[in-house]
């Protein structure tokens, strides 16, 4: 009866290692992959440290024994060279790991925005797919010869009624005017004033110093108001 069992137990075991193995035949996701090389990272970090604390511990030994204990000394250095050996293969490793984190984000990235950007070129056909190029041109054109028409009433009601009038035919006779009237002004006055032939007297010198002040102040009080605007 056991020898029963156990044939059943290894044919139902070959049977899941047989699915496992075909669902493992279509590789992991980039996101289960990220995971993976991020633990992995994650791993060999705590090792770095763990190195890093050992040499440490190991270059406090050798200087310990150093005059007392050669021996252990070189034992301790020993050491200490194996553990930077290690050392050096983690971080080659990391760089090795990070490079290949990034490459494998890097061509995720990529996929996700060319899907999206295929996506977003089907909606755009599907919004396209009634529209009709000649019937969006013939639109286009309607509206502009629309335009036209409404300009064309704008500048009718716009447009002065009545006779026009030569602008400058006006302001020549208004000149004409202006001067009969300044020479109807002068024949009732007598005509011009007679200019004094006689050299008017100069201000003195205390009016000529008053006026100077005054007009000084005037030029400190322009500066003040113009600093206050």
């Amino acid at each position: 009866m056991s020898k029963i069992t156990k044939l059943f137990k290894g044919s139902s075991g070959s049977s899941s290692s047989k699915s496992k193995h075909h669902r493992s035949r279509g590789g992991p996701s980039p996101q289960e992959a990220i995971h993976k090389l991020r633990e992995t990272e994650e791993m060999l970090t705590k090792k770095q440290d763990y190195l890093e604390k050992r040499i440490e511990q190991e270059i406090a030994i050798a200087k310990k024994n150093g005059t007392k204990n050669k021996r252990a000394a070189l034992q301790a250095l020993k050491r200490k060279k194996r553990l930077e050996q290690q050392l050096t293969q983690i971080d080659g490793t990391l760089s090795t790991i990070e490079f290949q984190r990034e490459a494998l984000e890097n061509s995720h990235t990529n996929t996700e925005v060319l899907k999206n950007m295929g996506f977003a070129a089907k909606a755009m056909k599907k919004v396209h797919e009634n529209m009709d190029v000649d019937k969006i041109d013939d639109l286009m054109q309607d509206i502009t010869e629309q335009q036209d028409v409404a300009q064309e009433i704008s500048d009718a009601i716009s447009r002065p009624f009545g006779q026009e009038y030569d602008e400058d035919e006006l302001l020549a006779e208004l000149e004409e005017l202006e001067q009969e009237e300044l020479e109807d002004n002068m024949r009732s006055m007598g005509g011009l004033p007679a200019v004094p032939s006689s050299k008017l007297p100069s201000a003195r010198p205390s009016q000529r110093a008053t006026i100077k002040k005054r007009a000084e102040e005037e030029d400190d009080m322009r500066m003040l108001a113009s600093w206050a605007t």
